[in-house]
Parts: C-alpha cells; structure tokens; sequence
C-alpha cells in the first residue's frame, strides 16, 4: 500500500467504515426487532417495528453522508496532484558571484 495514492486509501478506509457503520445499525435494529417480537401489545410492537426501520434510515443516511465527503476528499486530493504536477517548478535564483 505504500506505492498506492492517497485517493484510492480514502475511498478504501470510507468502504470500510461504511461496513462498519451498517454492521452496527443492523444489529442495532435487529436488537429492537426482537424486543418487538418479545412485546405484550400491540401499540409497543409498532413502537419497536417503527424505530428498527428509523435506526435503518438513519444509518443508511450517515453512511452515505460519509461516503460522499470520502468521494469529495479523494477527489479533491486526486485533482490537487495532477494540478501540481502540470504545474512547472519555480526557477532556482542564479547567484552571482564576486569578481
């Protein structure tokens, strides 16, 4: 990974966040899942049914939240590199020397 450009290491550690973070709002939903299914009546099952689905779209709209600022950031990274490097260096001053 070392010869690897900061752009493709960005949007590398977003998809593995994204796994993460959809991992832990499934489990967290499946958690209210199971209460509702464990409920006496029926008004506590909508309330956990309707707060599993909530968890869900919260997460899914985080995740995507973070992916698009990772896009953005590689993005401007990759942009920033081709810039400099179409960019020609700036000329060495010429020292002049004592007669």
């Amino acid at each position: 990974m070392a010869d690897a450009d900061l752009d493709v290491v960005i949007r590398q550690l977003a998809k593995q966040q994204n796994k993460g973070l959809m991992a832990a709002a499934k489990s967290r939903r499946d958690r209210y899942i199971s209460l509702a299914a464990k409920a006496k009546n029926r008004e506590a099952k909508e309330r956990y049914k309707q707060i599993a689905k909530s968890i869900m779209l919260q997460g899914a709209a985080a995740a995507k939240r973070l992916q698009i600022s990772a896009d953005n950031a590689a993005d401007s990274y990759a942009r920033s590199m081709r810039n400099s490097a179409e960019t020609q260096p700036a000329k060495k001053a010429v020292k002049k020397t004592k007669p």
